[in-house]
């Protein structure tokens, strides 16, 4: 049996050509880490409808805390998972991600709890909730515009409820603008003190929240445009398909 050399020839000279071309690309996409240095930090906090606590300064100056900011540091000293690891340690980022370019660029990606109501509770309690009723200190380097909730609340009853009430108002600009603080009364009662208005909205016990708040967004919008904000010194929107006005003193 004769062979075709020149089929054969072909066919290695392919294989060469196709074995460069992997190894090729394989070392081009590969980044030589001992050789470089760390010459940008990109820091990305996530967007959110919320506002958070951080910043990319602040996430700085807690990897700097930790001796792991990896500005002009070797890129093969640097750790993406120690930074991740240190990072995630905050009780404000819910996830965060690092990693290398082949350029010498650290990124850094953050998402962070997004708090929607504060706590300053009788019992001395200070912290924060997120929308998803995770407990986030009260610190006093970290502020965030949220509404304020005081009174008799425990935290089982700020998680269970806090965090509803606190998540409706953070989404809803009417709600936003309209609300500056929660009081848990001593039987557990919602009432809330508006912007605008001298008066105190109750909505009773923590249930229907949703339903009572609309019942009060129509009674704000179609009611006290016309009668006038300063009309009434209490409105309850406790009971289904009623809303119950305390005129205020005359003279108030």
């Amino acid at each position: 049996m004769s062979i075709n050399w020149k089929k054969t020839s072909q066919i290695l000279l392919d294989i060469l050509i196709g074995v460069y071309l992997v190894l090729a690309v394989t070392a081009f996409n590969k980044p030589d880490v001992k050789a470089t240095v760390c010459t940008e930090v990109k820091i990305d906090i996530a967007k959110d409808v919320m506002e958070g606590f951080l910043t990319p300064e602040e996430v700085k100056q807690l990897l700097r805390r930790q001796q792991l900011y990896p500005l002009a540091k070797p890129m093969a000293e640097i750790s993406s998972r120690a930074i991740e690891e240190t990072l995630l340690k905050s009780p404000y980022i819910e996830k965060a991600e690092c990693y290398k370019t082949q350029n010498g660029h650290i990124c850094i990606n953050i998402s962070q709890r997004m708090p929607v109501i504060r706590v300053l509770a009788d019992n001395g309690d200070n912290y924060y909730l997120d929308n998803k009723g995770n407990v986030l200190p009260g610190d006093p380097r970290y502020a965030c515009n949220t509404v304020v909730a005081t009174g008799h609340i425990t935290r089982s009853f700020a998680k269970k409820y806090l965090t509803e009430l606190g998540s409706i108002i953070a989404l809803d600009p009417f709600w936003q603008s309209q609300v500056v603080q929660v009081n848990v009364t001593r039987d557990g009662g919602l009432e809330l003190v508006p912007r605008v208005g001298d008066h105190i909205a109750y909505l009773g016990k923590p249930v229907q929240i949703q339903e009572k708040l609309e019942r009060l967004r129509k009674f704000y919008k179609y009611g006290l445009s016309y009668a006038g904000w300063n009309k009434y010194e209490r409105i309850s929107v406790e009971f289904d398909n009623q809303i119950v006005c305390k005129k205020a003193k005359v003279g108030n």
